[in-house]
């Protein structure tokens, strides 16, 4: 597959050939949907907790007699049946994530990658070079290329100066290569890689 590859600020520098494997393959919604959920599963927070009746904080004092009363036999306020007492068997902090192989992972993200450059929501630039690093350039930059909701990813390394002028940037993320992830490539609407990112996501994924 061949893309033109466009400047940051104005004009195009050449094309670029994309390895089918990665950005050409037809996308699949249900691999999609593991990486995902799996994603989702990884970064739930997990700390949901009620009390127990051994952590409720009541009197442990028998509440009346055992027998004589026509009523039930009871022991202690601190029951699930009472008002204020334990609550059973219910939520304690735990960990939601679960495992799936590097092989989905990886695949996963070929799909996320592939379903943009389907979808034509696909950008290569050259690079993130600016010879005036601040937040009113790029600003300028991603409104005249018409970007809105966009995720640029970079190589190894993302440009300092561009990262810190773009913090700004309303609707502008910027990623190393080794942070790309199939949630952050699809909940954007446009996906911008430089050349570097280019190379090291097919290094990558290879």
């Amino acid at each position: 597959m061949k893309l033109d590859v466009i400047k940051l600020e104005t004009g195009k520098a050449g094309s670029i050939d994309l390895s089918d494997e990665i950005f050409g393959l037809e996308p699949r919604g249900d691999l999609l949907q593991r990486v995902v959920r799996w994603q989702h599963a990884k970064a739930q927070a997990g700390t949901h907790s009620v009390l127990g009746k051994s952590e409720v904080s009541y009197s442990t004092k028998k509440i009346y007699r055992q027998k004589g009363t026509g009523g039930a036999r009871h022991g202690s306020r601190k029951a699930p049946i009472f008002r204020k007492g334990g609550v059973y068997k219910g939520p304690t902090p735990r960990s939601h994530a679960f495992d799936l192989p590097k092989k989905v992972r990886a695949l996963g993200l070929k799909h996320a990658l592939s379903a943009k450059a389907t979808a034509g929501e696909l950008v290569i630039i050259d690079n993130l070079d600016l010879a005036n690093a601040k937040t009113s350039v790029v600003a300028k930059a991603v409104r005249e290329n018409g970007w809105k909701r966009v995720l640029i990813i970079d190589g190894a390394e993302v440009n300092e100066g561009f990262a810190r002028a773009a913090r700004n940037v309303e609707g502008v993320d910027v990623l190393p290569s080794m942070g790309a992830n199939v949630y952050d490539i699809l909940k954007r609407d446009t996906l911008v890689i430089t050349r570097a990112g280019v190379e090291a996501l097919e290094a990558r994924l290879k």
